[in-house]
């Protein structure tokens, strides 16, 4: 019995459908549980050292806030802020204390010592803690996006307060420089697959 043409159009697709299922199925069995794709997030993250000029997206933006807001804190204290620059005067005057590799996008994430848990047994303050979370979910969710990331913490804080007095209230603890690479500087460096192996990091008690 002949097929008429969306028939062997339909039964093409599906073929190619289970080939590629197929094929996705044999990568993803990397690790026992779930799939692998967040490992190759983890994997494929690098210190961008370039961006070039091609802007960042809003619902890509929002997006990565919102994973910032879910982050994690200790005692759900959620002493941290982050600002978003993005105008080119805050850019410009932002750069004036870091150039920020050209991003066309900069968070700002501090914290207020004052809002923070502070743990009874030593007094240790969690607010720098709890921004290194927020943190983190920002750069993982950019590069989930499709986006380069350099975590930025040379600089100086009282300066970034200076040029940017929005922030004053609050210490200022990183920045995330957000975008696209640039070619050539913007590309992975020889450092960026330089890890210790589990043996000389993992210690079983």
């Amino acid at each position: 019995m002949k097929q008429n043409f969306f028939t062997r159009m339909s039964n093409i697709g599906k073929t190619a459908d289970r080939a590629a299922f197929s094929d996705v199925e044999q990568k993803i069995k990397k690790f026992k549980y779930g799939s692998d794709a967040f490992m190759r997030i983890l994997e494929s993250r690098y210190s961008c050292h370039s961006f070039s000029n091609y802007p960042v997206s809003e619902s890509k933006l929002e997006m990565i806030l919102e994973a910032g807001r879910l982050a994690p804190s200790a005692n759900n204290c959620q002493p941290t802020r982050i600002w978003v620059v993005k105008s080119q005067d805050a850019l410009a005057r932002l750069r004036t204390v870091h150039p920020c590799y050209n991003a066309p996008v900069v968070l700002i994430v501090g914290c207020r010592n004052e809002e923070a848990w502070v743990r009874p047994s030593d007094g240790v303050i969690a607010a720098k803690t709890d921004a290194a979370i927020v943190l983190t979910h920002l750069m993982l969710t950019a590069t989930d996006a499709g986006l380069a990331n350099m975590w930025i913490w040379d600089f100086n804080p009282s300066k970034i307060r200076e040029a940017l007095p929005e922030t004053k209230e609050h210490g200022v603890y990183a920045l995330l420089a957000i975008g696209h690479p640039a070619s050539g500087a913007g590309q992975p460096t020889e450092l960026h697959s330089v890890r210790k192996s589990l043996e000389e990091l993992v210690r079983e008690i």
